[in-house]
């Protein structure tokens, strides 16, 4: 079985989950996840604000694989898969945001790191800018 907590940047700077359930409701596996995407999030976000800009918009999603076919206290996550989707202004702010992600991902977040001591940790970047290409 999969879980998958899906969260995007909210006008407050703030990770909230879209389209699921609210904290309160998630079970604690599902609340992993959720602490993950939001401490990666944060992470990416306080190196952005040290290069002085934020993305338009800026999701992320996290999965991760079960043992077990069927939710039990005893499932284990076999693996996990975050992807980052971000909409930039510019080209140039794409190299910047591809950074931030990457250190916070691979260096800086502690839940990642955490995370990779539990089961191996894949991801995928996709940034696209809204500023038109240059001839």
């Amino acid at each position: 079985m999969i879980e998958k907590v899906t969260l995007q940047l909210s006008g407050d700077a703030d990770f909230t989950s879209e389209g699921g359930p609210r904290c309160e409701e998630m079970n604690p596996k599902t609340l992993l996840l959720y602490a993950a995407a939001k401490c990666v999030g944060k992470t990416a976000l306080m190196i952005m604000d040290k290069e002085r800009f934020r993305p338009k918009r800026f999701e992320i999603g996290i999965s991760g694989e079960l043992s077990d076919e069927t939710p039990q206290s005893e499932s284990t996550f076999k693996s996990f898969h975050v992807v980052y989707n971000i909409e930039c202004d510019t080209e140039d702010d794409q190299a910047k945001v591809s950074r931030a992600v990457t250190l916070a991902h691979e260096k800086y977040c502690g839940m990642m790191q955490m995370l990779r001591k539990v089961a191996p940790v894949s991801h995928e970047i996709a940034v696209v800018s809204t500023e038109p290409a240059k001839a």
